[in-house]
């Protein structure tokens, strides 16, 4: 690509464009809006995808803006086009994207004149060179366009629904929408402008007019507020100021991919193009993976974990294919924090944390590699028995897919051995891989959802009053059954019910909501569980009596016992955390929660297990607090107030300007909206009940607090009191009949495993009869009934040792829906090229199964016990087959 001839005033680094941007926009009446988590509010997508998505409650209606205007740099993950990473030149994972929105305030004339303006006379990008383009149908913006801004007509592109106009689904908001886009050579004329050509032009900033509502029909009618929903790509305005032939060659990236290149011993300029595409790769999803983690994500095989172990395997895949050896993630993840720093502090913050987590990630991905390739060898093996000589395209997939293999490199192996792959099969795999990804992962619905969406014009947010007082007197605003809004409802019928104010807490914070009654003077209702959407507390039960009708007052009652489980039990796991803080790591965070009325959850960053002795010393901590009677003090502050004072914030949690800080002073100081003990005391006791692992570097405390601690104890009582009964023992001596019995057992076990042995090798000895001789040597491939794994390997080496020069295989059922096989080989068998290992581990794939071991002995397992005796048959074949073959 030509670099475009732009003034030496205008290059900008992507700090500079950032920083541009959000004062260009606070100068005209914007607030500007901190980046919100890549672990969004919004429960249908996986992660921020979008920069207008922190901001979606509003555009709904479902959430009133604290301002008319806001501006903002979003961070964004998106995979639905991973494969073109590093290919093309501005596809990313990781991105930032600059928008400036209106709520209601201004609408299209000033946000095309704003866009220009920043565009030519702040960024100065030659008028000359800019294309924009406007949805077939929206004749305001052309005219905006061209009569005010002045812009040639013919470099005004009308272009169809499917490129300009935005909607958020079949239903719901949308609008037109107008993008500008930067010419990289206007030398090629103005006589086709084809907005498609990527080597020409790339669009940089996009403008959504959110004008319109479509209903289920289709029918588009005017929104009662218009607003204003742009988006202006970071990294391609960077490409552009700083005139370099990609979005990766850019200050934003490259400094990573220098860093990959310096560890692979290679010089970015010098390398071909599929060293560079794995550079970027290595350089994008760096920066994805630091962030992610730094917002509290962690590896896993499910959700937003799995996006992540999927993105930290593929920079570790293209770091070994450009030939950087051992453990290097870590190395540019370095780079990327420091790129990262000061605008997004978390990076830096939480730097250790994402280090362990790449290099515990990093290491266990090495070992899958090194099975990969033990598989990708199974598969060579057992496919060269079969006509077709060919890797299915599903095995292809789940080698690309789970073990890191690219293609190209199973068709190179599969090549040498003389096998092809079939492309058309891993094709549709990936296909379809990609449609769950994009279904499940890259939309954003803002579709008017339920009943109560359409409510949201008409009734007020719901004001809760739970902090002070167990019982209000409140008014039924709205009334859903089965998701439907309805006037009335009645007795045997599960309803949904919205109050204008009430005492109920909805679940939040990991805190279960509320239970209690709803009750009038001919009506009561059950109130089973409270959920929060958006503002609005809907209130889910059944109706025991009466007629429940919109606009009744009502007697909102909680279960009083069971709130003050909750409060004891929420209040502990703040004393849990602070334990684990000052006994175990002061790094550690919270990485999920669960608070219930009988029970509580507390998932944690941690690289370990705890020993025993630190969760009792954990238990004991937390015990000393509630025995020192620590006061709670609540108090609203200013976020950032909040933040110095140290309280402690949950990553991924979303909070306000203003929030809720529960202290317990000396102790515990953390943001969180749920209700607490007024007195550590009045928790009573705790006690822990297990320490688990749940995922790769987070553990999970489970205990119980305050009431639950009773019938937990209780239950423990019966248990240790029937043991008594059954050993004839006192208490404190169970733990040593136990150890007596596990030792009996385990002698047991031994004595009959040797019997078992025994009795193999008199069977065995039976067998010698059966062998065959066949260019000198002896085969003998029998099945061994009644024999376990370990028997029949004893077995097979006796057979050999009688036999002499020769090869044996066993195989036995040694119990339903399992097979074990053991190959036997001599020196003259190796000698005629069989190997052991590669031999059985093929007759198992027969039986379901795989396995293999030295040249010499081997023992391989199936899973199907019908197909052994034709296995044992296939074996003898083949083995008669290729001595009959050697010299």
């Amino acid at each position: 690509m030509v670099k475009s001839p732009l003034p030496e005033s205008t290059v900008m680094t992507g700090a500079q464009i950032r920083e541009t941007f959000l004062k260009f926009y606070a100068a005209r009446g914007h607030a500007i809006k901190p980046s919100a988590s890549l672990v969004p509010e919004d429960p249908t997508v996986l992660l921020t995808i979008a920069g207008m998505l922190p901001f979606k409650p509003i555009f709904l209606g479902q959430r009133q803006a604290d301002v008319n205007r806001a501006v903002s740099s979003q961070k964004c993950i998106r995979t639905n086009d991973i494969e073109n990473v590093g290919r093309t030149a501005r596809h990313h994972t990781f991105f930032e994207m600059l928008g400036n929105f209106s709520f209601g305030d201004y609408f299209k004339e000033q946000a095309i004149a704003w866009a220009w303006e920043l565009s030519t006379q702040v960024f100065h990008l030659p008028p000359h060179r800019l294309v924009v383009s406007v949805f077939r149908e929206d004749d305001d913006a052309f005219a905006i366009w061209r009569d005010q801004i002045g812009i040639p007509p013919h470099r005004i592109i009308r272009m169809g629904e499917a490129d300009n106009f935005w909607a958020s689904g079949p239903t719901g908001p949308c609008g037109p929408c107008s993008e500008i886009y930067y010419d990289f050579h206007p030398e090629r004329g103005d006589g086709v402008i084809d907005l498609e050509d990527d080597s020409r032009f790339i669009e940089f900033y996009n403008l959504v007019f959110m004008q319109y509502n479509r209903d289920g029909e289709g029918h588009l009618t005017p929104l009662q507020n218009q607003n204003i929903d742009t988006g202006l790509g970071l990294e391609r305005m960077a490409q552009i100021l700083q005139q370099v032939p990609n979005n990766y060659e850019t200050d934003l990236i490259f400094p990573i991919i220098e860093t990959a290149a310096r560890l692979a011993g290679v010089v970015y300029g010098d390398c071909d193009a599929p060293t560079q595409v794995s550079l970027k790769v290595i350089g994008d999803h760096s920066r994805a993976v630091v962030h992610m983690i730094a917002d509290g994500i962690t590896a896993s095989n499910v959700g937003r974990g799995y996006v992540l172990r999927r993105l930290i395997r593929r920079v570790v895949r293209h770091g070994r294919l450009i030939g950087i050896q051992g453990a290097f993630i870590s190395q540019v993840a370095e780079t990327a924090i420091q790129l990262a720093q000061t605008t997004f502090p978390n990076t830096r913050e939480r730097a250790a944390a994402i280090t362990a987590e790449l290099d515990r990630e990093e290491a266990r991905f090495l070992e899958t590699l090194e099975r990969g390739e033990k598989l990708l060898a199974d598969i060579l093996e057992r496919e060269r028995l079969t006509p077709a000589r060919q890797i299915s395209g599903a095995d292809a997939f789940v080698l690309y897919d789970t073990y890191g293999f690219p293609l190209e490199l199973t068709q190179e192996v599969a090549e040498e051995q003389g096998l092809t792959v079939d492309l058309a099969g891993f094709e549709a795999a990936m296909a379809e891989q990609r449609q769950r990804s994009q279904a499940a992962h890259e939309t954003i619905d803002l579709t008017v959802q339920g009943s109560l969406d359409s409510l949201a014009d008409h009734i007020h947010s719901t004001q809760f009053v739970g902090y002070s007082s167990a019982s209000t007197s409140s008014q039924v605003v709205a009334l859903l059954v089965a998701g439907h809004g309805v006037d009335r409802a009645s007795a045997g019928q599960t309803v949904q019910v919205v109050l204008d104010q009430t005492p109920f807490y909805a679940e939040s914070g990991g805190q279960i909501g509320d239970r209690g009654y709803l009750s009038g003077a001919a009506v009561l209702m059950q109130v089973e569980d409270v959920k929060k959407d958006s503002d609005f507390f809907v209130h889910l039960g059944r109706i025991e009596r009466g007629t429940l009708a919109v606009g009744d007052r009502l007697t909102a009652q909680i279960d009083q016992a069971c709130r003050r489980r909750a409060q004891a039990n929420h209040s502990a796991t703040h004393l849990l955390q602070a334990a684990l803080k000052k006994l175990v790591d002061p790094t550690i965070s919270q990485a999920g929660s669960l608070v219930a009325f009988d029970r509580l959850r507390f998932d944690f960053n941690c690289p370990r297990p705890l020993s025993s002795d630190e969760v009792q010393q954990v238990e004991d901590q937390v015990n000393q607090w509630i025995g020192e009677a620590h006061p709670a003090e609540v108090a609203v502050m200013a976020l950032e107030e909040a933040r110095q004072k140290g309280a402690i914030a949950m990553f991924g949690e979303k909070y306000g300007a203003e929030v809720r800080v529960i202290d317990f002073p000396g102790v515990s100081m953390e943001l969180c909206g749920g209700t607490h003990v007024a007195n550590t005391a009045a928790i009573g006791l705790f006690k822990i009940i297990a320490e688990t692992g749940v995922a790769s570097g987070i553990r999970r405390i489970e205990a119980v607090a305050g009431p639950a601690v009773l019938p937990y104890l209780n239950l423990r009582d019966r248990v240790v009191r029937d043991l008594c009964d059954r050993f004839k023992v006192k208490p404190e001596a169970i733990g040593d009949r136990i150890t007596s019995l596990q030792a009996e057992l385990k002698q047991t076990q031994k004595d009959l495993a040797e019997l078992q042995a025994e009795l193999s090798v008199i069977k065995a000895d039976q067998l010698l009869p059966e062998a065959v001789t066949v260019g000198g040597l002896k085969v003998l491939v029998a099945e061994l009934p009644g024999s376990s794994a370990e028997a029949l390997k004893t077995a097979g080496e006796r057979l050999l040792q009688k036999l002499g020069a020769g090869a044996v295989v066993l195989g036995t059922v040694p119990e339903p829906d399992k097979v074990s096989l053991v190959a036997a080989f001599s020196p003259e068998a190796i000698a005629a090229n069989l190997q052991a290992g590669k031999f059985i581990g093929a007759i198992a794939k027969l039986c379901g199964g795989g396995g293999g071991g030295k040249a010499n002995l081997a023992q391989a397992g199936g899973r199907d016990s019908q197909k052994l005796p034709e296995a044992l048959e296939i074996a003898k074949q083949q083995l008669l087959a290729a001595l009959q073959k050697s010299p």
